[in-house]
């Protein structure tokens, strides 16, 4: 068998495999809340030109509507179950680039943060794409979910600084600002419909007690020059979040083996105590 005759079959092998994959899904996954009620009618609403911020739960970026427009062109079981494999395909390649191994990236696969994430059909994985990404890029994808990339976002601000001063930073964040600044401008200051943290339900959050950890977190990740603790720093931070963007925590986790499996079996007994 020639080499193109090899290559044509192992892609042939792949392609069925994935559409068999995504048929069995489609038919057996539960109805995702985010997906089908905020992200989904979001990316249809600015597909036909509409502001997505019509759709009950959507509060993200309008680019975010933009990047979900392939699967939600699709009809909604297969658009989901496509979503579920690009999400656990981000999931290990942010895992690899970061520094994990044959044990944890499977184990981050499996953990309760992915599992809820996917479940409810949520966007934590495209924040922490954003992380190994290139900054003037990955900002973007930061800005998604402030709860897993805002303090990865302070660290491109001070290795750029220290890159190449105040022009580095001006080069690598002025496409973002452009682009924020662009979408108040089309579509109001979006922002602001985000509801108090008082009227949002299921608040895993332990901020402001959790503060004073998030900000050594940071303040390593600038002295040390590691992303994967500005990643850890950020859930601490966040006024609101939930069980699947403690996601960014354990990422940050991920070249330490043992420390990982013990994050990840702790966050089972935790999820098994809630139940």
């Amino acid at each position: 068998m020639g080499i193109q005759a090899h290559i044509f079959l192992k892609t042939a092998i792949v392609a069925i495999a994935a559409t068999a994959l995504v048929i069995v899904m489609s038919a057996t996954l539960p109805i995702a809340v985010d997906w089908h009620g905020a992200f989904r009618p979001a990316a249809l609403e600015i597909l036909h030109g509409r502001t997505p911020y019509t759709a009950s739960g959507f509060f993200n970026p309008p680019w975010t509507a933009v990047l979900l427009i392939p699967f939600a062109i699709l009809p909604e079981h297969i658009g989901r179950a496509l979503l579920v494999i690009v999400a656990l395909a981000t999931y290990a390649y942010v895992g690899y680039k970061l520094g994990g191994n044959k044990v944890t990236i499977p184990l981050l696969l499996v953990s309760p943060p992915v599992l809820h994430g996917i479940l409810n059909g949520n966007l934590d994985w495209l924040a922490a794409l954003g992380a190994v990404l290139p900054p003037w890029i990955g900002l973007f994808f930061l800005m998604i979910k402030p709860q897993v990339g805002l303090a990865v976002g302070v660290y491109f601000l001070f290795a750029t600084w220290r890159e190449g001063g105040i022009a580095k930073v001006i080069k690598t964040f002025a496409p973002s600002g452009l682009a924020l600044a662009v979408s108040v401008a089309v579509f109001g200051p979006w922002f602001l419909a985000i509801p108090p943290i008082s009227e949002i339900p299921l608040n895993a959050s332990f901020w402001p007690l959790s503060l004073p950890i998030g900000l050594a977190w940071i303040v390593a990740a600038i002295r040390k020059t590691e992303i994967r603790y500005s990643l850890i720093a950020s859930p601490f931070l966040s006024p609101y979040m939930l069980l699947h963007s403690w996601v960014g925590a354990l990422i940050g986790l991920i070249p330490l083996t043992y420390e990982f499996a013990a994050a990840v079996i702790g966050l089972w007994i935790l999820v098994l105590l809630r139940l």
